[in-house]
């Protein structure tokens, strides 16, 4: 496919189904109901972010087990994910929906009483499941509640809407829920939200079903090597590499990811179908993705502990010092939605991820005292231009040239990609930053609090140099991801520019 080439990406698929859902089948409230669940399930990603210092003090989590509490979750979800979607279309889109969003809600109920750290990661882990079972559904549910016209094509652009303002949602609702209730509300704040979406279902109109059979070895296999990884990598950093459970764990992974490969290849109605692979611009879209999530979800990560730790930001106003970066990624998403009818899909992501790379690169410039509007702020910008920029150009050419019956499971594995990145380099970046942080003072977020709390100004200096160092290596290593992620798009994806580029799903921000 040559790169000067126009292509027009299949319609959605079940686009064209009748949808027939007359008014009296109140489509405002199916409308409430399929955006509140989307809202809910991607603002999950991030509003626990806002918390985790709170978290941390409360029940004692360590340093090198915070970021479980996002990964829990984002492992959960993208594993799962396309086995969620899977059982949708066996099983009854709807039924799936429902069920999925009580298991989220039931699960926000526990992670909200949780008395430690282990129930709030197994609460964690339930949410990931929750949405991974209800969120392919979610799109499917559109497209046969919502007649063919413009109420379908509101409804879309309510629940794209709903993804990208979910990562800035979640940064501002955490942030209040937290100082002014606690962390807990920004788990039970999803029971009402959860129940009155339960409650709204009845206006949605299911889906046709399909014939085949739910992958679960895959599930297993597959999960658990991506689970095994991410843990190897994380005990590696806090136990050495040569150590024996480190080791162990990473040969399981490499058995279970294998098995998974195999099983992958061989069976009828696999999770991941390897012919979505083939193309070059849908696996350079997918390997881009899988670092932008990456680098995005560690921007979060260690931006919020920065802002809190370091600066003293109450979490009200780490919530709110994220704006500018609601405000960058809004602005070029929708100036790439227009460029990608103009120009080849590749120049406009590596354009955008090259952009993100510089603002991660600033943002390893940080020092203790560093201030927000010369240098957080702007820093926020550019990085967020990047990521928008990029998210749209992806997405096209993830759907692009897919037969009408894979566009479901091209989009999904688009968004696997975006959480298990998450996952996998928060688990690489957070080691990073542990390491290079205990090098200049062990366990120095524990120093910090203790050296607080007896008022000692000598400890909280050294302890805030140690974590701002620790910080900022995680972002030269965020900005060398979005380098190889500029790389990869320039060589691998070829497609060119996009008649229209508003046929393609819509791919979940943060």
């Amino acid at each position: 496919m040559s790169a000067d080439s126009t292509i027009t990406p299949p319609a959605q698929a079940g686009a064209d189904a009748a949808g027939a859902a007359p008014g009296s089948r109140h489509l405002g409230v199916a409308l409430f109901v399929i955006a509140a669940a989307q809202l809910m399930m991607v603002l999950d990603n991030t509003i626990t972010n806002i918390a985790l210092p709170s978290i941390q003090t409360d029940l004692g989590v360590s340093d090198a087990k915070l970021a479980w509490i996002v990964n829990s979750y984002a492992l959960a979800f993208g594993g799962l994910l396309l086995l969620g979607g899977k059982a949708g279309d066996l099983l009854g889109r709807l039924r799936m929906f429902q069920v999925g969003i009580l298991v989220f809600t039931v699960a926000s109920l526990l992670g909200g009483l949780a008395p430690n750290e282990g129930l709030l990661l197994g609460g964690r882990v339930l949410q990931g499941i929750g949405a991974a079972i209800a969120a392919p559904s979610a799109l499917a549910l559109i497209t046969t509640t919502f007649p063919v016209g413009r109420s379908r094509n509101t409804a879309m652009g309510v629940y794209a809407a709903m993804g990208g303002v979910g990562a800035t949602v979640g940064m501002l609702l955490g942030g209040m829920l937290t100082d002014t209730l606690s962390w807990r509300w920004v788990f039970f704040i999803n029971i009402p939200i959860g129940l009155a979406v339960l409650a709204g279902t009845k206006s949605l109109v299911e889906a046709e079903r399909h014939l085949g059979r739910l992958d679960v070895p895959g599930a297993i296999t597959g999960t658990g090597g991506l689970l095994a990884l991410v843990y190897a990598i994380t005990r590696g950093g806090e136990h050495g590499w040569a150590n024996g459970l480190t080791l162990t764990s990473f040969m399981v992974s490499a058995v279970l990811l294998c098995v998974f490969l195999v099983l992958q290849s061989r069976v009828s109605d696999p999770m991941m179908p390897l012919r979505m692979f083939k193309d070059r611009n849908r696996s350079g879209s997918y390997a881009t993705m899988l670092l932008i999530g990456a680098s995005m979800f560690a921007t979060f990560y260690f931006l919020t502990l920065y802002m809190q730790l370091v600066l003293g930001y109450s979490a009200i106003k780490t919530g709110f010092a994220y704006l500018p970066f609601s405000i960058g990624m809004s602005a070029a998403a929708g100036v790439s939605s227009k460029l990608v009818t103009h120009f080849p899909p590749r120049l406009i992501a590596a354009l955008g991820l090259t952009t993100g790379a510089a603002g991660m690169f600033w943002f390893a410039t940080l020092e203790t005292d560093s201030s927000y509007a010369a240098h957080l702020a702007p820093a926020m910008f550019v990085t967020a231009m990047g990521l928008g920029a990029a998210f749209v150009p992806l997405t096209v050419t993830s759907v692009s040239g897919v037969d009408r019956l894979d566009t479901g499971v091209a989009s999904a594995l688009l968004n696997t990609a975006q959480q298990i990145g998450g996952a996998l380099g928060l688990a690489v970046l957070s080691t990073i930053s542990t390491s290079a942080a205990d090098n200049k003072l062990p366990a120095a977020a524990s120093r910090l609090y203790r050296g607080l709390a007896a008022e000692d100004s000598g400890l909280v200096s050294k302890a805030s140099e140690a974590l701002t160092h620790g910080y900022t290596m995680a972002f030269v290593g965020a900005g060398a991801m979005f380098v190889v992620g500029a790389v990869v798009t320039a060589l691998a994806v070829n497609a060119g520019r996009q008649r229209h580029p508003e046929g393609a799903a819509p791919a979940h921000v943060g």
